[in-house]
């Protein structure tokens, strides 16, 4: 199949037809290059089509002009590009990004391409990890005090505990809820199950976070293929449609953040769901940006799925497990399953392949009336609450 001139029209619906993960976990002998290539082949594989219907690549966190870099070592000459860099919200926002540029005739078929071996770098001494994002521009006034990335977050957790009674059990429930399902995941790093002892007991990170309730760092990288509605029928997989995005940024010092407990998916969440015209209560399962297990909490909470300050007792009741009422990283999330970085993309790949009911026996998330799921969200997360991207997907 030849390359389509992207026609000068608008409205054209949006569907993800290839998605695919490199290898993932442990990987030793491999780039960052050939993860990207690797996940990109795969994902192609999985739509059927050809590289050369390609003419849009969305690419971050790689070489010093990202995505040229990468495009070149694809091999690919996209006419639309998108190198916008908001940290885990990065892939969603890229999304949105890519569904708005092909439904204006912009585009025809968007690549959104990843890979790290953040994991394989440290190990090998080839980089050191790294405990803030730098001391230049506003980061300047509180890298001095010895504020660390994790410690943001640490401090958000502890202010949602004081104003809404929060406990460290509850917190620890999200990490034991999903390393329950990436038990069931052959391809999540770690597997065994966790107990709320198991990670109350872990060595101190930051207060409140021991290491359990930190994501796990992993190599591995993700490919997904968003396509104009015209080239569905050529695909081999079902096509998932992108119903509606919403991008938000919310600060980058923790000075000018209104509100610990609000996170900015409450800005990017309303937007995607008004825009597809559905409810939180529609939504079959979710897949949520967690490099710490409050991430999960907070966000559950900002995108309307229980109220402000009753995320605590939302997720202690086993809700978030495949079984539960509403599945939570289905794949164990950042915190079990992988996590090499920017994992934003990973969401969406795992959110695609429940819904064409691909996750496999005994994984495979339900619907409330026992059909396979309709609607789902991905929602990522960037710095420390600094920005958030949602994208509601919907099948058939």
């Amino acid at each position: 199949m030849t390359r389509r001139v992207a026609p000068a029209v608008t409205g054209r619906r949006v569907a993800i037809v290839g998605v695919s993960l490199s290898d993932c976990g442990r990987v030793d002998n491999a780039t960052p290059y050939a993860l990207h290539a690797q996940a990109a082949r795969r994902a192609l594989a999985d739509s059927g089509l050809g590289r050369e219907v390609v003419d849009g690549l969305a690419s971050a966190g790689l070489g010093t002009l990202a995505p040229a870099e990468v495009a070149e070592y694809l091999g690919l000459r996209p006419t639309w590009v998108d190198s916008t860099s908001v940290g885990g919200s990065t892939w969603e926002v890229m999304a949105a990004h890519a569904a708005d540029a092909i439904a204006a005739g912009h585009a025809n078929a968007v690549l959104l391409v990843y890979g790290s071996t953040a994991r394989a770098d440290i190990r090998a001494g080839r980089r050191t990890g790294n405990l803030s994002f730098g001391a230049r521009g506003p980061l300047q006034f509180e890298v001095p005090y010895g504020h660390t990335l994790i410690a943001k977050y640490a401090m958000a957790a502890r202010r949602h505990m004081h104003q809404y009674g929060t406990t460290l059990e509850q917190l620890a429930s999200v990490a034991v809820q999903a390393r329950a399902n990436a038990g069931r995941n052959p391809e999540a790093m770690f597997r065994t199950p966790i107990t709320v002892d198991d990670v109350l007991s872990g060595p101190m990170i930051a207060d409140p976070f021991t290491k359990l309730h930190c994501c796990i760092r992993s190599d591995g990288g993700a490919a997904v293929l968003l396509v104009a509605e015209e080239y569905v029928r050529d695909c081999r997989t079902a096509p998932v449609w992108i119903l509606g995005t919403g991008e938000h940024v919310s600060h980058t010092t923790m000075s000018e953040w209104a509100d610990f407990t609000v996170s900015p998916a409450a800005v990017s969440g309303r937007l995607a769901f008004e825009r597809a015209g559905v409810r939180p209560e529609e939504i079959d399962f979710a897949e949520i940006y967690d490099a710490f297990t409050y991430m999960t909490l907070v966000t559950l909470e900002d995108l309307g799925f229980c109220g402000k300050g009753e995320g605590g007792a939302f997720v202690e009741k086993g809700r978030l497990t495949l079984t539960g009422d509403l599945p939570v990283n289905t794949d164990g999330g950042g915190l079990s399953a992988q996590h090499p970085g920017m994992r934003g993309l990973f969401l969406l790949v795992e959110a695609v392949r429940q819904l064409r009911g691909e996750a496999g026996e005994g994984r495979q998330v339900r619907a409330a009336d026992g059909g396979p799921p309709r609607l789902a969200v991905a929602s990522g997360t960037g710095g420390w609450f600094c920005s958030s991207g949602t994208v509601v997907l919907g099948r058939g």
